[in-house]
């Protein structure tokens, strides 16, 4: 069986990094630059594909303008890029990896991280001087330089001013920088989440960004809670059958908060409620996802799917779209946010295709094995497809 086009594809971009030296020495502790990151990297994309994107409604993007000191921000999808022909401007685009195949490419050459970290691609262009400000981030990200070169300053750690310029735009105060560097295609700049840094082009460039995301507590209490709201169970409500009859009427006293804490404690601590939180949201992705169920008419079924797959067609996933399973949540694999129970026959299969790309063989052996529902389910829904 010969590898499909994109399969080779991926063969022509290797990440020059000793990743075991990167994530014990340097990943979320300090920044680094990585010369020739990505050896004679060509680019994935062009500006003017960039500018199609940006049109579109699906795709979250920005315009950022540096006039006379003053920023300004906008929102798209944008009709006039007059803005570009000028110096101190910046297009980005968001997750571009789910709406233009060879930037998913990219993304693939981190897959040493795990796949529930990962946020999306961001690509900016810069026409000179463009650029976003100062600003401190708090995520993990990778920037690839692109066609021109651009000049970053980058910062370890430290406390500084925040404010809001524009009412879209964050900044941060002057700092002292770590790296100083002008990069050029195929370099990579690594930034911890914490660590202030900004990037003017030199000359028009392309930056790609490949983020992680990191949740706080507040994040994920928010969405454990939206969580709770959709399920059909009931919850252990507060009781109390020891009261004793108290004179500081208006006081919740450090037994009673004590028992409040220790009932919100047993509730995150339950593995049956807790997990599958886990899987359903780090399945799903934070942006659009060009996924496009099948008519009725036109669904498969498993013998017309395995007949398409021997006659030569390869099955892929949607671009962006997250298969994962937990290691404590036995036989349950997790896609875009819901959760599928398979067979301990299939699992390992099943499991393979939470793993990058999507393998071909695995794919042929859950099809002709009994327990092949839920991956007929995912390509009649349209998660999976074939070329």
């Amino acid at each position: 069986m010969s590898l499909p086009s994109k399969e080779l594809t991926r063969m022509t971009m290797q990440l020059q990094l000793d990743i075991n030296h990167f994530l014990s020495t340097y990943w979320q502790r300090k920044p680094l630059f990585i010369k020739q990151g990505i050896a004679n990297f060509s680019d994935l994309i062009s500006p003017e594909e960039m500018a199609g994107l940006a049109m579109e409604e699906e795709v979250q993007s920005r315009m950022v303008m540096r006039r006379d000191d003053k920023w300004q921000a906008q929102c798209g999808p944008f009709t006039d890029f007059s803005p570009l022909e000028s110096n101190g401007s910046t297009l980005l685009n968001q997750a571009v990896n789910h709406w233009h195949a060879p930037c998913g490419d990219l993304v693939d050459l981190f897959q040493f991280i795990p796949n529930w970290r990962f946020d999306d691609l961001m690509i900016s262009y810069s026409t000179p001087e463009g650029g976003v400000g100062p600003h401190i981030d708090q995520y993990c990200v990778f920037i690839i330089q692109g066609q021109g070169k651009r000049h970053w300053r980058v910062g370890e750690k430290q406390d500084l001013e925040e404010f809001t310029s524009d009412q879209a735009l964050k900044h941060c105060g002057p700092f002292q920088a770590c790296i100083d560097v002008v990069m050029e295609p195929g370099d990579i700049l690594y930034i911890p989440p914490g660590c202030p840094h900004e990037g003017y082009a030199v000359e028009s460039s392309l930056n790609y960004s490949v983020g992680f995301r990191a949740p706080d507590q507040k994040e994920l209490l928010n969405d454990f809670t939206d969580h709770l709201l959709q399920q059909d169970r009931s919850y252990t409500r507060y009781s109390d059958p020891e009261l004793r009859a108290e004179q500081n009427y208006g006081e919740i006293n450090a037994h009673e908060t004590n028992k409040l804490t220790a009932l919100l404690s047993d509730l995150v601590n339950q593995p049956d409620v807790i997990l599958p939180f886990f899987g359903q949201h780090f399945s799903s992705s934070n942006h659009e996802l060009d996924i496009l169920p099948l008519a009725e008419q036109e669904q498969w079924d498993q013998a017309s799917l395995i007949d398409a797959l021997a006659a030569g067609e390869y099955a892929e996933k949607v671009a962006g779209l997250k298969f994962i399973y937990l290691t404590e949540l036995t036989n349950t694999v997790f896609v875009n946010g819901q959760q599928y129970q398979v067979d301990s026959a299939a699992l390992k299969d099943y499991q393979i295709l939470c793993q990058g790309g999507c393998n071909q063989m695995s794919v042929l052996r859950i099809l002709q094995g009994q327990h092949h529902q839920p991956l007929l389910d995912w390509f009649n829904a349209g998660y999976l497809y074939l070329v």
